[in-house]
């Protein structure tokens, strides 16, 4: 049964990611001008994280912080002045993440799965333990699990677990109640900024 939704649910991506890539051309023209009108630097911000298998591949979102914000560190809030005046506006409405549906569409992601982590944070791949990696064993999505249950403001080995939990109890009806979830939380912009370092201490 698992294993049937899971060729439904890539079928989906598939059919819906095409979809919206067909309807959004237009206004990503439009957040794509904003943007280099706004500040200088590319309209897509790329970065390398983990996904399916542990494989790495290149995440897509509109850019939404000034050019080499990385090097100033992980965390940003509202009030971090790496963040670009439309970049404020992106982040807050979850737009910057839209460009993720060709990440959906060649078969990287997926819209609804654990979400992709950095390659160095909150740790290295050869550092996650055995059910860890677990979280690995299906595509990342957009929104997921831990999302929808904390997201920044969860400590990762919390949403770690979150993840490997929903990778052991995938269903069409829980990607149903996580995508009505991420609704709320996107309209009400809930949990979507960071409280501070979540990432596992060293001992």
């Amino acid at each position: 049964m698992k294993k049937n939704y899971l060729v439904f649910k890539r079928f989906f991506d598939i059919v819906l990611s095409g979809i919206f890539i067909i309807i959004l051309i237009i206004p990503f023209f439009i957040i794509g001008m904003i943007i280099k009108i706004d500040s200088k630097g590319p309209i897509l911000f790329k970065q390398e994280r983990i996904g399916k298998k542990c494989k790495t591949f290149k995440i897509l979102k509109f850019r939404s912080m000034i050019i080499g914000a990385e090097k100033g560190g992980v965390y940003s809030d509202n009030s971090d002045l790496r963040i670009t005046k439309f970049g404020k506006f992106l982040r807050k409405t979850s737009v910057d993440e839209l460009p993720q549906i060709f990440n959906i569409f060649v078969g990287q992601m997926s819209f609804i799965g654990p979400r992709p982590p950095l390659t160095y944070h909150p740790w290295r791949i050869e550092e996650y333990d055995s059910r860890q990696k677990r979280m690995f064993d299906l595509r990342p999505g957009i929104t997921g699990w831990a999302q929808v249950n904390g997201r920044k403001t969860v400590e990762w080995n919390n949403r770690i677990e979150m993840n490997v939990w929903y990778v052991e109890h995938v269903s069409f009806l829980l990607d149903i109640k996580i995508f009505f979830m991420t609704i709320f939380s996107v309209f009400s912009n809930k949990d979507n900024e960071n409280q501070g370092p979540t990432a596992k201490e060293e001992e």
